[in-house]
């Protein structure tokens, strides 16, 4: 049987995969191995339409087994995670589905510590909603409350403004993507002493993500240029990502954010150890940069637990994803696409360069993936058309690239990756597989 716990909580169709029924066994099963009666869950939601509906059957979930409930409306993903650690709750749960159109959403759990639960937990929640419920059901006083708590968000808010720093006279434009970020992003900027120019900030239940924030970057990257702004931050419909959109209307991923926070507290002395936590999509030419620096680039699966997991190991102080989740060890268990930006504000400024002549600076090497919707995309390594055809690739591609082929955690596609020093040999090869894969995973 599938397990129910993606690399991201649980998602698929509101209402249809994801239904109030389910969310409403999934907030009895994790409100029973959670904490129980007593204790208090925090509960935040991006701006889909379906946000509310999933909001109140996993309260309700929760309360049935004793769970004092707070719910604060509208936060990004790492904002919750940010409150989840608090005192006053033993758990938090975020409803997004990310980067995933409206129709989409999740569920995803964050512990006392702001970690995504391990497997053994989801395992043990997975267990109790496909079984028998024979959970606790009190009466009465024991019957848990659900609570408004919005203001908690000025937490967050309060701590971000905490590590900003001062950007008077810089002109910043913000791509809230009408999801998450739609009010604190501007807030905390405009807090720390810049103008502010903010776009897709008018949430309307169906719009986010559409045609913009971190996977849809291009809108922001022409506002940046004809308004004349310093830098220009996309995010996407959580916030946990973002992609830095520098003062010519370049777009750069977290790659580039990787380079620039590793290269300058290495140059500094103030890496340790010199290790950078990246995933198997992470481009080379990161790889060859930091190994200048003297500094080793630790690859992972994707997926940014992954890549929390590594540094806790390791005890890395930064890592991340080239989407734009960019973790900072010592502030956050998780990519927050605000406090990222922020930082490399800063960095900026103590370097005394634009973001334009910092990436100038830094050579990557050509990178294409193709996304393809395909049903099958779990048998590719099975079918033996597509399997020659990565054979062929990778003999094309030689020393001079590198393939990687991953089914999606999160929504039904197959993702192609080829990465070479050649760009016209990687557009190609991407292509080829791609056609590939239309024609025999579909």
């Amino acid at each position: 049987m599938t397990r129910l716990f993606g690399t991201d909580g649980i998602r698929g169709v509101a209402n249809l995969d994801l239904t109030p029924e389910l969310a409403l066994r999934l907030g009895r099963a994790a409100g029973h191995v959670l904490g129980g009666p007593g204790h208090s869950v925090v509960i935040g939601r991006d701006t889909r339409r379906s946000g509310r509906m999933l909001e109140s059957a996993l309260a309700a979930g929760l309360c049935s087994v004793g769970m004092e409930v707070r719910l604060v409306g509208h936060i990004p993903t790492p904002g919750l995670a940010y409150l989840a650690k608090t005192d006053q709750f033993v758990a938090g749960a975020v409803i997004s589905a990310s980067h995933n159109p409206a129709p989409d959403n999740g569920i995803k759990f964050f512990d006392h510590r702001a970690q995504k639960l391990a497997d053994s937990v989801e395992d043990r929640i997975e267990a109790l909603m496909t079984g028998d419920d024979t959970l606790p059901r009190p009466t009465e006083g024991g019957i848990g409350l659900v609570g408004d708590s919005r203001g908690l968000v000025r937490e967050y808010e309060t701590f971000l403004v905490s590590k900003a720093p001062r950007l008077d006279g810089m002109r910043i434009a913000l791509d809230c993507a009408n999801g998450a970020t739609y009010r604190v992003a501007p807030a905390v900027f405009a807090q720390t002493g810049a103008e502010v120019l903010s776009y897709f900030d008018k949430p309307d239940g169906q719009n986010i993500n559409e045609g913009s924030g971190a996977t849809a970057p291009e809108a922001l990257q022409r506002l940046v240029v004809d308004n004349k702004a310093d830098a220009g931050f996309a995010f996407d419909g959580d916030g946990d990502r973002v992609i830095v959109v520098d003062e010519r209307g370049r777009a750069h991923n977290g790659d580039f954010v990787l380079a620039l926070v590793a290269r300058h507290f290495a140059r500094h002395g103030q890496l340790n150890p010199k290790i950078v936590v990246g995933t198997v999509m992470t481009n080379g030419g990161l790889e060859a940069m930091l190994a200048r620096d003297g500094v080793r680039l630790e690859r992972t699966q994707v997926g940014d637990r992954y890549v929390w997991e590594a540094m806790e190991r390791l005890g890395a102080q930064f890592g991340g994803e080239s989407s734009g989740h960019v973790i900072f060890r010592e502030y956050s268990t998780t990519g927050d696409g605000i406090f990222t930006a922020l930082e490399v504000l800063h960095l900026m400024r103590a370097e005394r360069r634009t973001l334009a002549e910092l990436a100038d600076e830094m050579q990557f090497w050509p990178q294409v993936t193709r996304n393809v919707k395909a049903a099958r995309r779990r048998e590719w390594e099975e079918n033996e058309a597509f399997r020659a055809a990565k054979r062929s690739a990778e003999a094309t591609l030689g020393t001079t690239g590198r393939l990687l082929v991953r089914p999606s955690g999160t929504e039904p596609v197959l993702r192609i990756t080829v990465e070479a020093q050649n760009s016209t040999i990687a557009s190609s090869t991407a292509e080829m597989l791609a056609r590939v894969a239309e024609k025999e995973l579909v």
